[in-house]
């Protein structure tokens, strides 16, 4: 499904990224952790061809997400952290508008989406009215247009508050059953709650991959114990 081989990445002189390995497949729900600057949103932005490793392989199945873009951009939604909007758009025009870029032409399906993430009495306001935690939901659906089986979502719940962070992890949730989710978040109670996974980087290293601790806390107890580790 997603493929990270050895994936190493420099900006001058910074390492960004340290020999990142992890293979993700479908059903998962991958919280995906590290302090500010440990490289989560680098590593996605690799993962959609967005940039360009300096060394180690990408694969989305069995295909480059950069040489073979047109054939890797259909299998991904992405949610960036900060949600590229229209707001002087109303929701149904935007979202007609990303089904043309995606070149999705069933409305049929928009509009089944926008049920699916609770939007559809809304698809006729502006953007620029609606609450941050509707623009995050125009915004998850927009990743879903076309059906992609690969989610990446960039700090979907920043900024929400509580009543609105449950809305979109009971949306991750229920769309996550027969696709991979990545997710970032600084919200370890969310990782808890919906994650099926964790991986935590930091200084552009995976330090830890594996199942989530199960007693109620283990998350923030775990992260916490390991990023103390490695700053000392």
């Amino acid at each position: 499904m997603i493929t990270l081989n050895n994936i190493s990445k420099q900006f001058g002189e910074t390492n960004a990224l340290v020999n990142i390995t992890f293979f993700a497949k479908r059903g998962e729900i991958i919280g995906f952790l590290g302090p500010n600057g440990a490289g989560k949103t680098t590593t996605m932005r690799v993962i959609l061809g967005l940039i360009k490793p300096t060394a180690g392989v990408v694969k989305i199945d069995a295909d480059d997400p950069i040489s073979e873009r047109l054939v890797t951009l259909p299998k991904i939604g992405y949610l960036p952290e900060n949600n590229p909007l229209y707001p002087e758009m109303k929701v149904i025009e935007y979202l007609t508008f990303v089904s043309g870029m995606k070149n999705e032409k069933s409305l049929d399906n928009l509009e089944k989406i926008m049920f699916q993430v609770d939007i559809l009495d809304k698809k006729h306001s502006n953007i620029d009215q609606l609450s941050r935690g509707y623009k995050q939901r125009v915004g998850l659906a927009a990743a879903l247009i076309g059906d992609p089986y690969i989610l990446i979502l960039d700090e979907p719940t920043s900024g929400l508050d509580p009543i609105e962070q449950d809305k979109i992890k009971k949306l991750i949730k229920s769309i996550s059953k027969e696709k991979t989710v990545i997710f970032s978040t600084h919200i370890l109670s969310e990782v808890e709650d919906i994650a099926s996974r964790l991986i935590i980087v930091d200084k552009g290293s995976i330090i830890y991959d594996g199942n989530k601790p199960k007693q109620k806390g283990g998350v923030e107890k775990l992260f916490k114990k390991l990023i103390n580790k490695s700053t000392k």
